[in-house]
Protein backbone atom coordinates (compact mmCIF):
# COMPACT_ATOMS: atom_id res chain seq x y z
CA UNK A 1 0.00 0.00 0.00
CA UNK A 2 2.93 2.28 0.87
CA UNK A 3 4.39 1.84 -3.15
CA UNK A 4 0.89 2.28 -4.14
CA UNK A 5 1.15 5.64 -2.36
CA UNK A 6 4.27 6.58 -3.62
CA UNK A 7 3.45 5.87 -7.12
CA UNK A 8 0.14 7.88 -6.78
CA UNK A 9 2.10 10.84 -5.42
CA UNK A 10 4.76 10.51 -7.82
CA UNK A 11 1.85 10.47 -10.26
CA UNK A 12 0.30 13.74 -8.93
CA UNK A 13 3.68 15.51 -8.85
CA UNK A 14 4.40 14.45 -12.62
CA UNK A 15 1.11 16.13 -13.61
CA UNK A 16 2.18 19.16 -12.06
CA UNK A 17 4.95 19.75 -12.99
CA UNK A 18 3.39 18.79 -16.56
CA UNK A 19 1.00 21.68 -16.46
CA UNK A 20 2.83 24.05 -14.46
CA UNK A 21 5.58 23.61 -17.67
CA UNK A 22 2.62 24.04 -20.46
CA UNK A 23 0.98 26.55 -18.75
CA UNK A 24 4.23 28.75 -18.17
CA UNK A 25 4.90 28.04 -21.58
CA UNK A 26 1.98 29.85 -22.87
CA UNK A 27 1.98 32.80 -20.37
CA UNK A 28 2.77 35.82 -21.49
CA UNK A 29 3.27 39.03 -19.57
CA UNK A 30 3.39 42.71 -20.96
CA UNK A 31 3.71 45.71 -19.49
CA UNK A 32 0.44 47.34 -17.55
CA UNK A 33 -0.44 50.55 -19.04
CA UNK A 34 -3.59 52.85 -17.88
CA UNK A 35 -4.94 54.92 -20.58
CA UNK A 36 -7.74 57.91 -19.31
CA UNK A 37 -10.64 57.77 -21.10
CA UNK A 38 -10.94 62.15 -20.44
CA UNK A 39 -9.09 64.23 -22.89
CA UNK A 40 -8.00 66.23 -19.95
CA UNK A 41 -5.71 63.90 -18.86
CA UNK A 42 -3.96 62.28 -21.79
CA UNK A 43 -2.99 64.35 -24.34
CA UNK A 44 -5.57 63.25 -27.40
CA UNK A 45 -7.91 65.71 -28.36
CA UNK A 46 -6.41 67.92 -25.76
CA UNK A 47 -6.71 70.87 -27.71
CA UNK A 48 -10.04 70.93 -28.63
CA UNK A 49 -11.47 69.74 -25.24
CA UNK A 50 -10.14 73.24 -23.98
CA UNK A 51 -11.30 75.03 -26.28
CA UNK A 52 -14.99 73.42 -25.69
CA UNK A 53 -14.41 74.30 -22.39
CA UNK A 54 -13.41 77.91 -23.09
CA UNK A 55 -16.19 78.47 -25.12
CA UNK A 56 -18.93 77.36 -22.90
CA UNK A 57 -17.81 79.61 -20.00
CA UNK A 58 -17.66 82.11 -22.50
CA UNK A 59 -20.95 81.50 -23.75
CA UNK A 60 -22.50 81.58 -20.32
CA UNK A 61 -20.98 84.61 -19.58
CA UNK A 62 -22.30 86.31 -22.43
CA UNK A 63 -25.93 85.01 -21.55
CA UNK A 64 -25.46 86.43 -18.23
CA UNK A 65 -24.16 89.64 -19.10
CA UNK A 66 -26.80 89.71 -22.09
CA UNK A 67 -29.82 89.15 -19.40
CA UNK A 68 -28.62 91.56 -16.92
CA UNK A 69 -28.62 94.36 -19.74
CA UNK A 70 -32.34 93.25 -20.95
CA UNK A 71 -33.29 93.91 -17.19
CA UNK A 72 -31.51 97.18 -17.16
CA UNK A 73 -33.02 98.41 -20.56
CA UNK A 74 -36.39 97.26 -19.52
CA UNK A 75 -36.20 98.88 -16.15
CA UNK A 76 -34.94 102.57 -18.03
CA UNK A 77 -37.90 101.97 -20.69
CA UNK A 78 -40.66 101.50 -17.74
CA UNK A 79 -38.47 104.58 -15.70
CA UNK A 80 -39.08 106.80 -19.43
CA UNK A 81 -43.02 105.77 -19.92
CA UNK A 82 -44.14 107.39 -16.42
CA UNK A 83 -46.44 110.27 -16.69
CA UNK A 84 -43.97 112.29 -14.86
CA UNK A 85 -41.18 111.58 -17.53
CA UNK A 86 -43.48 112.63 -20.03
CA UNK A 87 -44.48 115.22 -18.71
CA UNK A 88 -40.86 116.73 -18.48
CA UNK A 89 -40.10 115.96 -21.86
CA UNK A 90 -42.91 117.90 -22.78
CA UNK A 91 -42.34 120.94 -20.89
CA UNK A 92 -38.50 120.72 -21.70
CA UNK A 93 -39.41 120.67 -25.61
CA UNK A 94 -41.94 123.73 -25.16
CA UNK A 95 -39.12 125.46 -23.16
CA UNK A 96 -36.83 124.80 -25.91
CA UNK A 97 -39.01 126.29 -28.47
CA UNK A 98 -40.06 129.50 -26.84
CA UNK A 99 -36.28 129.74 -25.69
CA UNK A 100 -35.39 129.44 -29.65
CA UNK A 101 -37.77 132.08 -30.29
CA UNK A 102 -36.79 135.03 -28.09
CA UNK A 103 -33.41 134.04 -29.15
CA UNK A 104 -34.20 134.47 -32.97
CA UNK A 105 -36.22 137.69 -32.11
CA UNK A 106 -33.45 139.35 -29.92
CA UNK A 107 -31.12 138.52 -33.38
CA UNK A 108 -33.30 140.14 -35.56
CA UNK A 109 -34.37 142.85 -32.89
CA UNK A 110 -36.83 145.36 -34.42
CA UNK A 111 -36.80 147.22 -31.68
CA UNK A 112 -33.68 149.51 -32.65
CA UNK A 113 -31.65 149.81 -35.49
CA UNK A 114 -28.29 148.32 -34.83
CA UNK A 115 -25.12 149.67 -36.57
CA UNK A 116 -21.37 148.50 -36.57
CA UNK A 117 -20.72 150.98 -34.20
CA UNK A 118 -24.03 150.58 -31.87
CA UNK A 119 -24.55 146.43 -32.57
CA UNK A 120 -27.35 144.72 -30.61
CA UNK A 121 -25.79 141.63 -28.88
CA UNK A 122 -26.88 139.08 -26.54
CA UNK A 123 -25.62 136.24 -24.48
CA UNK A 124 -27.33 133.27 -23.07
CA UNK A 125 -25.65 130.01 -21.14
CA UNK A 126 -27.75 126.74 -22.16
CA UNK A 127 -26.80 123.59 -19.81
CA UNK A 128 -23.27 124.70 -19.72
CA UNK A 129 -22.95 125.66 -22.85
CA UNK A 130 -22.46 129.46 -24.38
CA UNK A 131 -24.57 131.24 -27.02
CA UNK A 132 -23.28 134.79 -28.14
CA UNK A 133 -24.82 136.82 -30.89
CA UNK A 134 -23.62 140.21 -32.22
CA UNK A 135 -25.86 141.79 -34.90
CA UNK A 136 -24.58 144.94 -36.33
CA UNK A 137 -26.69 145.71 -39.40
CA UNK A 138 -25.16 144.09 -42.01
CA UNK A 139 -24.48 140.59 -40.51
CA UNK A 140 -25.18 138.50 -37.64
CA UNK A 141 -22.30 136.89 -36.01
CA UNK A 142 -23.86 133.43 -34.15
CA UNK A 143 -21.14 131.91 -31.81
CA UNK A 144 -21.76 128.60 -30.21
CA UNK A 145 -18.90 127.81 -27.27
CA UNK A 146 -19.58 123.94 -26.25
CA UNK A 147 -17.64 123.52 -22.96
CA UNK A 148 -16.61 120.52 -20.36
CA UNK A 149 -15.22 120.40 -16.82
CA UNK A 150 -14.59 124.22 -17.53
CA UNK A 151 -12.53 123.26 -20.21
CA UNK A 152 -13.83 124.62 -24.11
CA UNK A 153 -14.22 121.68 -26.08
CA UNK A 154 -15.14 123.72 -29.69
CA UNK A 155 -16.15 126.87 -30.73
CA UNK A 156 -18.27 127.15 -33.77
CA UNK A 157 -18.75 130.69 -35.20
CA UNK A 158 -22.03 131.28 -37.92
CA UNK A 159 -22.03 134.41 -39.60
CA UNK A 160 -25.46 135.31 -41.11
CA UNK A 161 -25.60 137.97 -43.78
CA UNK A 162 -28.76 139.81 -43.25
CA UNK A 163 -29.05 141.44 -46.54
CA UNK A 164 -29.69 138.13 -47.94
CA UNK A 165 -33.06 138.02 -45.60
CA UNK A 166 -34.56 140.39 -47.74
CA UNK A 167 -33.01 144.01 -46.22
CA UNK A 168 -30.82 145.56 -43.79
CA UNK A 169 -31.33 148.12 -41.39
CA UNK A 170 -28.11 149.78 -42.23
CA UNK A 171 -26.13 150.07 -45.58
CA UNK A 172 -25.94 146.60 -47.07
CA UNK A 173 -22.73 147.38 -49.09
CA UNK A 174 -20.49 149.53 -46.37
Amino acid sequence: MQKRWVKRRTTIRNCFVFALVFVASNAFSDQLVHKFGSPSFNAQNQSAHYLTIDEQERTRAEERAADIQDVLDEAEREADNTVLAKFIRNLESRIYSTLAKDISESLFNYSGIPTKDNPIAGEINLEGNILKWINDGTTITLIIEEWFDGIIVSTTEIVIPVGSFGGCWADCDG
